[in-house]
C-alpha cells in the first residue's frame, strides 16, 4: 500500500541549515519518540502512517519518518529533513509518497501546524467508516475536542500529488482534528507534544464510544452548554498536561530500554 517517492527537484544539503540546535534536536527525539510510542499503543499501520514536525528555526523544513520502516524501528538519527519541493536535506532514504504529498502541503498552507500526525488508528479510523457525525459527545475524554474537529467526508483516493494535501489543508481549516472519512484521522498541534496527546486521547475517545455503541443500549450525550465549560477547563491545562504526559511516556520508554534518541 505504501509508496516510493521521487524528489521534483535536487536541493542542497544540510550543510546550508543548522540542524543541530538544542530546540531541533529536542524535536528530532520527541518525534521519534512518538512514532515509537504509537506501535507500543497499536496505533501504526505496517509501514503507511506518518508523523511530522517543522524544524525549530526552519519553518520551511519539516522532520519526517522514512519509507520502509515500522514506527517501532524509529530512531532519532532514522528520522528525514525535507523542504517543500521534496528535496531531502539531511537524512538517508526518502518519505512515503504520501506522507510528503500531505504533510508538505499541510505545513506550508497552515504554517500554525508545527506537528501534525497522521494514521490509520484503529478506533479512531472506525468513526470515519460510519455515516454521520464521528466523535459523539458522551464521554469526558471525548469534551477535549469538543469544537475542535472537522470531518472530510470526500474520500479521494491515496495523496500522490500536491492537489490532494492542498484539499485536506483546507478540509482541517481551524480545527484540530479532521476526520477523513473512509481513510483514516490527522491531529494538528502547535507542538510534539500536544499532538501525542491530542493522538492518544482522541483513540481512546474512540474506543470508549465504540464499546457503548456496541452495547446496542441507548446513548447519552452530554448536555452543549455542560460540554462547553469542561472543554475549556480542559483547554486551560492542556499545554502542561500535554507536556507531562509526553516526558511520563519517554520516560517509560528509556524504561524499557528503548533507543529512540539516538
Amino acid at each position: 500500500m505504501a509508496h516510493t517517492f521521487t524528489p521534483s527537484s535536487l536541493g542542497p544539503r544540510a550543510g546550508r541549515f543548522n540542524l543541530d540546535t538544542p530546540a531541533a534536536i529536542d524535536a528530532r527525539v520527541e518525534l521519534a519518540a512518538c512514532l515509537q510510542l504509537a506501535a507500543l499503543h497499536g496505533m501504526e499501520e505496517g509501514i503507511c502512517n506518518h508523523f511530522s514536525a517543522t524544524v525549530p528555526g526552519h519553518d520551511d523544513l519539516f522532520f519526517v519518518n522514512p519509507f520502509g520502516y515500522a514506527f517501532e524501528e524509529i530512531t532519532a538519527s532514522h528520522l528525514l529533513v525535507c523542504d517543500f519541493a521534496g528535496n531531502v536535506i539531511d537524512g538517508d532514504g526518502t518519505p512515503e509518497a504520501t506522507a510528503f504529498y500531505i504533510h508538505a502541503p499541510l505545513h506550508q498552507c497552515q504554517p500554525r501546524i508545527k506537528a501534525a500526525f497522521h494514521t490509520h488508528m484503529p478506533n479512531a479510523t472506525a468513526l470515519c467508516l460510519l455515516q454521520g457525525p464521528p466523535l459523539l459527545w458522551l464521554g469526558q475524554t471525548a469534551l477535549k475536542f469538543y469544537g475542535r474537529t472537522a470531518v472530510d467526508e470526500a474520500y479521494n483516493g491515496l495523496a500522490l500529488d500536491n492537489r490532494e494535501g492542498q484539499r485536506i489543508a483546507a478540509a482541517l481549516g481551524d480545527a484540530d482534528i479532521l476526520f477523513l472519512k473512509n481513510h483514516g484521522v490527522m491531529v494538528a498541534a502547535p507542538n510534539i507534544a500536544e499532538a501525542w496527546d491530542d493522538l492518544y486521547y482522541l483513540e481512546r475517545a474512540a474506543e470508549v464510544q465504540l464499546k457503548a455503541m456496541a452495547s446496542g443500549q441507548a446513548l447519552k450525550p452530554i448536555d452543549p452548554a455542560v460540554a462547553q465549560v469542561a472543554y475549556e477547563q480542559m483547554r486551560e491545562g492542556d499545554p502542561a498536561s500535554a507536556r507531562a504526559h509526553l516526558d511520563s511516556a519517554m520516560r517509560r520508554l528509556r524504561g524499557m530500554g528503548s533507543r529512540f534518541d539516538q
